[in-house]
């Protein structure tokens, strides 16, 4: 079981927001994958033929980029996958490949626009808390530099500290690597973000890893605060 804990914080603040997370275990993340190259340009180019005339007014017309553009805003940030799917449509770049899982979550991240953190389960110290920041957590990012929290940031964190934030990403220590047989996908959904599109996105997740590996187990799919 993985234990999870909404704070009373979370929903005094955003009472319209959540979270949802899936956990697996018996997974395989092998560094590349053929098929996966595939469905990423094909979805590079669906999306290229949807939006490049429409230009940015046309991806950031989009309802989940605005529910998303919103919460950034308070923050004086611009949305990350808004940005990538510019970066995608507009300048022909590509997603980049770094793992199974790792390349699944982008991909699929990409594809509905919500945003997505890739935790290994195995290096998660219980129990995790889903909580709005105060202003003064800090924590390392993926690359290593340590920043602290912005007051309003939605967060994770375990016994050992924050793993992932909205506005940051998820952590060094905790992230997805080669060796990951157990993962944790989180999906922060702001005011706007339907549960249903969470648990659909979780899915296609889910789907994504049990391809590689169909013995795969999954102890936990849900949806907090929403």
């Amino acid at each position: 079981m993985v234990d999870i804990t909404l704070s009373p914080s979370f929903p005094a603040l955003y009472p319209r927001s959540g979270v949802g997370l899936l956990a697996m275990t018996g997974l395989l993340n092998p560094a590349a994958d053929a098929d996966l190259e595939r469905a990423k340009r094909e979805l590079e180019a669906g999306l290229r033929q949807r939006y490049q005339a429409g230009g940015k007014d046309a991806i950031r017309a989009l309802p989940t980029i605005q529910a998303y553009a919103a919460f950034y805003k308070q923050f004086g940030k611009t949305y990350h996958v808004q940005l990538q799917t510019e970066s995608v449509v507009l300048q022909g770049k590509s997603l980049p490949s770094v793992s199974a899982l790792v390349d699944i979550m982008f991909l699929t991240e990409l594809k509905n626009g919500l945003l997505t953190a890739g935790h290994d389960l195995d290096a998660i110290q219980p129990p995790v808390t889903i909580d709005v920041a105060t202003g003064t957590e800090t924590y390392n990012m993926m690359n290593g530099k340590e920043t602290t929290l912005k007051l309003g940031d939605m967060y994770m964190a375990d016994a050992a500290g924050v793993i992932s934030s909205v506005l940051y990403g998820p952590d060094a220590r905790t992230h997805i690597t080669p060796a990951t047989t157990a993962a944790l996908f989180v999906v922060y959904a702001p005011e706007g973000i339907a549960r249903d599109a969470v648990l659909h996105h979780l899915t296609e997740i889910q789907a994504g890893a049990l391809r590689f590996a169909p013995g795969g187990q999954t102890a936990l799919l849900d949806v907090f605060g929403l």
